[in-house]
């Protein structure tokens, strides 16, 4: 089997998954009616869908959103490589928490608006436009908060989000320079920037935003042994599509991760598959280990990190920002089970290209730094980006690779010198 055929199917066998767990969660009477309320409820940052309507509407949430995605790249003829992986299991994830089929159609109308006013296909900025739905909250906060009829505010909510996703792509082609590709969440900072002046446009309007925390805890067995079995699916199908050799994994462990690192181009299928299956497991046992919630974000967490484990992120480069952030709470007022620190621990994985390219040790702080920023930044935009670890990433990549290059170059011009 062709790659693409391999990372396709893949796709198409993560939403089978999905629709089965919400069917063996809830009835299909009770999918609906939790569907309905989570199409009608706030997203803002962090809203849990497992407590708005349930786990089984969730997980079916969870798959429209991922299958919305899988057909607009099928469409637009984009091949099933890892940028692509990255961009289809973050938005499978946050149809946990935060995204709806409402919410993310004028956040991506409005970036194909802006690609047919250039000129070119939606396939040119088909990634700016999977991530862009980051922004999806704006939609559904706008419809609550203006003070017009039903009808005026659907449209005006419509109308605005598509502004917005017009907005994205050539802010994110300018935010990539910034942190020169050290964070793997680069829509996330572009869209943290936009969000913030959103806010304050909203608040000289009179229109507040406000983070929630609306969080399931506990530690469901079913949801557990899932994850484990999915996962290892994945890992036993790349080993045999790698010829039951680990040749490739070991070559994608060498590889530093810097953006654009697409592991399926570069080593192929099987071992980004079986690196993606190896990730998402690590982050199981990690929540497991530290007595974490498997709540609608962890659990979505968890399905970006198999992604964009086929976009720059594996084992090594990944546990030095893993341990920076559970060294965070040893000197912090936070728990390692404290909502936004598991998530941060989870998305460490944006940042772990520094550890890639600098070592252990700037991996490490790297993620003490992510946790302090990851704790303060979703107050600035009022949680209507949910990407807030992306951002806070952006900043860290921004601050500390200068830093980081300007003593390597200190240190080989002395060495040189000697």
């Amino acid at each position: 089997m062709k790659k693409e055929n391999l990372t396709r199917n893949l796709t198409f066998f993560a939403a089978a998954v999905l629709v089965a767990a919400a069917f063996l969660c809830d009835s299909p009477g009770g999918i609906a009616e939790g569907m309905w309320r989570i199409m009608t409820s706030h997203s803002l940052l962090i809203t849990d869908f497992f407590s708005v309507g349930g786990m089984g509407a969730a997980f079916f949430n969870a798959a429209i959103i991922l299958l919305t995605g899988v057909i607009l790249v099928m469409v637009e003829k984009i091949p099933f490589t890892g940028p692509t992986m990255a961009a289809l299991f973050i938005n499978a994830g946050y149809g946990l928490w935060g995204k709806t089929p409402l919410n993310i159609l004028p956040i991506l109308f409005g970036i194909w608006l802006y690609s047919r006013t250039h000129g070119v296909r939606l396939g040119r900025h088909i990634y700016t436009a999977l991530f862009g739905t980051c922004l999806a909250p704006f939609v559904t906060e706008l419809y609550f908060l203006l003070p017009y009829p039903l009808v005026v505010r659907a449209a005006m909510a419509v109308a605005l989000g598509i502004v917005v996703g017009f907005f994205l792509p050539p802010l994110s082609a300018h935010t990539t320079s910034m942190h020169m590709g050290y964070n793997l969440f680069n829509v996330g900072f572009s869209a943290g920037i936009l969000a913030f002046v959103i806010v304050c446009v909203m608040k000289s309007l009179e229109l507040q935003t406000e983070t929630v925390l609306l969080w399931e805890t506990g530690r469901p067995v079913g949801v557990i042994v899932g994850l484990y079995l999915f996962f290892l699916a994945v890992f036993i199908t790349g080993f045999l599509y790698s010829d039951r050799k680990l040749d490739g994994l070991k070559k994608i462990f060498s590889r530093p991760g810097r953006a654009v690192s697409d592991f399926i181009l570069m080593d192929g299928a099987g071992p980004a598959m079986m690196n993606m299956g190896l990730m998402g497991s690590l982050c199981t046992t990690y929540i497991l280990l530290i007595g974490g919630d498997f709540s609608g974000p962890v659990v979505g967490a968890i399905m970006m990190v198999f992604g964009f484990s086929a976009f720059g992120a594996h084992v090594k480069n990944y546990l030095p920002v893993l341990a920076g952030v559970w060294l965070f709470t040893f000197v912090s007022r936070y728990e390692p089970t404290t909502p936004g620190i598991q998530l941060a621990a989870i998305f460490g994985i944006g940042l772990s290209p520094i550890a890639g390219q600098f070592g252990i040790p700037a991996g490490i702080l790297a993620g003490i730094l992510h946790s302090a920023v990851a704790m303060c930044t979703a107050q600035i935009y009022g949680g209507l980006n949910l990407y807030n670890n992306g951002f806070s990433a952006g900043w860290v990549a921004v601050v500390l690779i200068p830093a980081l290059e300007s003593f390597i170059k200190r240190y080989q011009s002395r060495k040189r010198s000697r």
